[in-house]
C-alpha cells in the first residue's frame, strides 16, 4: 500500500468509527459568491460553496466543496476534506492552563480535477481572548503533480458587534514552501460577515460578508512578465446555514 492510500485509509476509518464517533455539534452552510479578478483562466466566476464543520469524541472536521463557473463556460468542482484527532481526546486528558487548549494530529485531501494531494501533520488550538476559534496547522504535503513541500496554516474566528450589528472576521492563509518544481505561494483568504438572521429574530442562519483572496504565485506559479499568477480578488457573498 503507498503512502497516499494509507493516508486515505486512515482518514476514512476517523470517519467511520461508530462508537469512538459521536458527534457532539455540526454546522453546514452555502455560499453563493462572484470574483471578478481570478488568476489562470477566466477572470469572472461564480463559486456556490457547501461547508460542513462539525466536533466529535475525536476531534474535528471541517470539510467544503466549491462548485467553481466561468463566464467563459468552463466549469471545475473542488473540495477538501480535514479530519483533525484531537490528543487530549484520545487520552482522555483535557489540557489546562497556558494559550494552548489543544494538540492534535491533522489531515487534509485536496481533489481537483487535475490532482489528488494529501496533507499531514500537528496542530494546535489556541485560546486567544476575543477570538472563537485559532488554529495553527503545520502540513507535509505529499502532491500528486508537484514535488512534496510544506504548509502552515492558521485558521481564525472573530466575532464583534457594532452597535445592534453582530459580525465575524473570519479566514485562513496558507503558505506553502516552495519546491524543486514550484515557487512559495501564499493564499490569505478573509472575509467579514455580517449576521443578517439576526435582525429577522434566526441569528447565525444568514449572513452576508465581502470576501478579499490574497494569492502570490497560485498554483506554485511564479509571477512574472509571462504568467500572471498574483490574485487580488474582492468578492461578495451571500451565505445560509442550517
Amino acid at each position: 500500500m503507498g503512502f497516499k492510500q494509507l493516508i486515505l485509509v486512515v482518514i476514512t476509518s476517523i470517519l467511520a468509527m461508530p462508537s469512538y464517533g459521536k458527534q457532539l455539534w455540526s454546522d453546514n452552510s452555502f455560499a453563493l459568491w462572484r470574483g471578478t479578478d481570478f488568476k489562470l483562466g477566466d477572470k469572472n466566476r461564480t463559486v456556490l460553496t457547501y461547508e460542513h464543520v462539525s466536533g466529535h469524541s475525536w476531534g474535528d472536521i471541517f470539510m467544503f466543496t466549491d462548485r467553481v463557473e466561468s463566464d467563459n463556460g468552463d466549469k471545475e468542482t473542488y473540495w477538501e476534506v480535514s479530519p483533525r484527532l484531537s490528543i487530549s481526546k484520545a487520552f482522555d486528558s483535557k489540557l489546562e492552563g497556558g494559550v494552548i487548549s489543544d494538540i492534535l494530529i491533522t489531515t487534509t485531501t485536496e481533489i481537483a480535477t487535475s490532482a489528488t494531494n494529501y496533507l499531514y501533520g500537528p496542530a494546535i488550538d489556541l485560546d486567544i481572548p476575543g477570538f472563537a476559534v485559532f488554529q495553527l496547522n503545520f502540513y507535509r504535503r505529499n502532491n500528486e503533480n508537484q514535488k512534496d513541500n510544506w504548509q502552515l496554516t492558521p485558521v481564525w474566528a472573530v466575532p464583534f458587534s457594532v452597535g445592534n450589528m453582530e459580525l465575524s472576521y473570519e479566514g485562513f492563509a496558507d503558505w506553502s514552501s516552495g519546491s524543486e518544481d514550484g515557487h512559495a505561494v501564499l493564499n490569505f483568504t478573509s472575509e467579514l460577515k455580517l449576521d443578517i438572521g439576526a435582525f429577522l429574530g434566526t441569528p447565525k442562519t444568514l449572513y452576508a460578508g465581502i470576501k478579499y483572496v490574497f494569492i502570490e504565485n497560485k498554483f506554485g506559479i511564479e509571477d512574472d512578465a509571462n504568467n500572471d499568477t498574483n490574485e487580488r480578488n474582492l468578492t461578495a457573498s451571500i451565505e445560509i446555514h442550517f
